[in-house]
């Protein structure tokens, strides 16, 4: 295909994704350093340190949130900070909605005493500031629109990988004499240039200093969106990828209540995660979370594991039916199969959860270079638009 087709191509999908593209970079920048901003602006959610002492177990905790709000139903419990736990809750009553019967759908907990340190109905903005990260979080994820933006941002991040390949190919000379000199040109901004020349070599420049990078986040965000239709379309064809969320059956109804409580799943997710540790040659490290499933019918255990991918991750689970206690799937993020294995880098790199503090600078910066270079690239179509028009008007002008 001839050079011009690529060009329109790269001109009009970079145009519609542009938008989509400023929100995703701003948001990311800010999400790269979630948890310090959310103890900036929460800091109520988060309990005293107490060294030394260990927290309370997740069934304990599960509890403790049940006691505390009467006709609710503990899902999920973590451990994800060290000085807080999160409940997901849910009203026992079907057929109603858990933030909307609540009031709210996440339960703070001192991790050390079960005290209540506070609520939310996750991203719901009207809350206030106690909701201004999940918000953003939401904002990056899905636009904040529920499955809708989820599918839009999904389609968008399938775009943004196809069209790096096209915006890299884009960089390469026109001719074939003195391939590197000329491709050298690509790599350097014209600082001294006019407003169009800089905006231009930014654009260009940034792009390839930056590809690789935004090329595994643009996958790792289809990754996130298309899970089980796209990304794992793709990944079987190259890897031994089985994710938890297709190798899982689901139940024939949903289990609105299970056998086994959470005490009794906690003790079975214990047993079987060092069961499993010493058949797969794995140290658990601490306990990260217990959650129940009703549209599989089983409970899930997550610690983190030697097999877990970067210094913040918690990814090794154990599945097991909620009614009899048998194990149903083991999940490790890595040293399984190699597509899993591939999967936990992306989510891990995506999430700035690798590297310390200089790669989330990184993942930060990075945010920011994507919204200039949605922003470059309006100004460049805006220019040559112009110039276009302008060039029209001369030609249709009439002779005096």
């Amino acid at each position: 295909m001839r050079r011009g087709f690529w060009v329109f191509i790269h001109r009009w999908t970079g145009l519609a994704m542009a938008g989509f593209l400023i929100i995703v970079g701003v948001t990311g920048a800010l999400l790269a350093f979630n948890s310090e901003l959310e103890r900036l602006i929460s800091p109520q959610l988060y309990a005293a340190p107490r060294p030394g002492v260990e927290p309370l177990d997740l069934a304990s905790l599960a509890e403790r949130a049940e006691v505390l709000v009467k006709g609710g139903q503990a899902i999920r419990v973590g451990l994800t900070e060290p000085d807080q736990a999160e409940v997901w809750m849910v009203p026992r009553s079907e057929g109603e909605d858990g933030s909307e019967a609540l009031g709210f759908n996440q339960l703070f907990l001192d991790p050390y005493t079960g005290g209540e340190l506070g609520q939310r109905s996750w991203g719901k903005i009207s809350e206030g500031w106690i909701n201004l990260m999940p918000f953003i979080y939401a904002l990056h994820f899905k636009l904040a629109l529920g499955r809708s933006g989820f599918w839009i941002m999904g389609i968008v991040a399938l775009v943004w990988t196809l069209d790096c390949f096209v915006g890299f190919y884009l960089t390469l000379p026109k001719a074939d004499g003195a391939f590197w000199r000329r491709w050298k040109l690509a790599w350097l901004v014209k600082w001294r240039g006019g407003a169009f020349r800089i905006n231009f070599d930014l654009h260009r420049a940034g792009g390839l200093w930056l590809w690789a990078a935004l090329l595994i986040f643009a996958w790792s965000s289809v990754y996130m969106n298309l899970t089980d239709t796209v990304y794992a379309f793709v990944t079987r064809a190259v890897f031994d990828y089985r994710p938890a969320e297709t190798e899982l059956p689901e139940a024939p109804h949903p289990l609105a209540q299970p056998r086994l409580d959470f005490r009794a799943a906690l003790l079975t997710g214990e047993r079987l995660a060092a069961q499993e540790g010493a058949r797969q040659g794995f140290a658990v490290e601490r306990e990260a979370g217990l959650a129940f499933d009703a549209e599989h019918g089983v409970y899930c255990y997550t610690v983190r594991s030697s097999r877990d991918v970067g210094e913040r991750t918690a990814r090794t689970s154990v599945y097991f039916d909620a009614d009899s206690g048998a194990l149903r799937l083991l999940d490790l993020p890595s040293g399984q199969y190699s597509g899993n294995t591939v999967t936990a880098w992306l989510a891990a790199l995506h999430k700035a959860r690798v590297f310390g503090l200089p790669y989330r600078i990184f993942v930060s910066v990075l945010g920011l270079a994507i919204t200039m270079l949605s922003i470059t690239g309006i100004y460049i179509w805006w220019r040559k638009r112009e110039a276009r028009k302008f060039s029209a008007a001369r030609r249709w002008r009439p002779a005096r």
